[in-house]
């Protein structure tokens, strides 16, 4: 009975020990092969799918900061004389005070439209940079 015992568990610690080393085997197989191929979709995902959901983020960044100016409304009352009077030295004051609220706040929405641009083309630039510095430290 305990000679039985003993093969029994001998048997069974065989079989862990080799279930064990061929699932390591196996899942190592697996997370090399998903990160090869991570790596050779990069490319691909950065300058399609990376890129289209930067373009959305930087429009809703714009669009937020339009908001934050309010510049659609500054130009939509151009027109319109402030705190009511209908008289001409309060229609000429007040077109020419929303004139230059609209010109100040074009000013800024451009500056950040500006930036906008320049991590668009960051984004498109990067991975060529990293290329280039790492080919150029391989070649030193």
């Amino acid at each position: 009975m305990c000679y039985n015992k003993f093969v029994t568990c001998y048997v069974l610690e065989r079989y862990v020990q080799f279930m064990i080393s061929n699932s390591f085997s196996l899942y190592s197989a697996k997370i090399f092969a998903n990160l090869l191929k991570d790596i050779l979709y990069f490319p691909l995902w950065w300058y399609s799918r990376g890129f289209k959901q930067l373009l959305v983020k930087l429009r809703n960044f714009l669009a937020d900061k339009e908001r934050s100016l309010a510049l659609l409304v500054w130009i939509k009352n151009i027109f319109r004389p402030m705190y009511g009077q209908y008289d001409w030295a309060g229609l000429i004051i007040s077109f020419l005070m929303r004139f230059l609220q609209i010109i100040f706040r074009g000013v800024i929405m451009f500056f950040w439209f500006l930036v906008a641009i320049t991590v668009a083309c960051f984004w498109l630039l990067l991975p060529l940079l990293v290329m280039y510095e790492i080919i150029f430290q391989i070649a030193l």
